[in-house]
């Protein structure tokens, strides 16, 4: 058998590691701040001590990725992607940034929409 993905594929069988086994039993990540848009990019530094699919992360992030692009070319499914990414993130190993969630914007102030609807309203 060969190192790396292949030796985790079989051509008949498919995938011969469920993607919890990947995660060591998690099926979340620990942040919510991470979506499918989010882009990450790798720090300088690489170390090899990690699982093969953190190193691949590594690798694959020295341009800025988003994780949908991550998933699409490691070909594990975006929730086990968000947990190793998240995992990464923790260690300082990966950058990320998020679009600003529409949520968390602030609300209008009422006076300005109110005086805005009063100018309306005069002409």
């Amino acid at each position: 058998m060969t190192h790396g993905r292949e030796s985790w594929y079989d051509e008949e069988a498919g995938p011969l590691v469920r993607p919890y086994s990947v995660t060591r039993g998690r099926t979340r990540p620990d942040r919510d701040d991470l979506n499918i848009i989010t882009l990450v990019v790798s720090m300088e530094r690489e170390t090899t001590s990690l699982d093969p699919e953190y190193v691949q992360i590594l690798r694959l992030c020295r341009t800025p990725l988003s994780i949908a692009e991550i998933s699409a070319k490691l070909g594990l499914p975006l929730v086990v992607v968000k947990i190793l990414v998240a995992d990464l993130i923790e260690g300082r190993l990966l950058i990320f940034r998020s679009p600003a969630s529409p949520l968390s914007t602030t609300t209008p102030d009422l006076k300005l929409l109110q005086a805005v609807l009063d100018g309306i309203r005069r002409l």
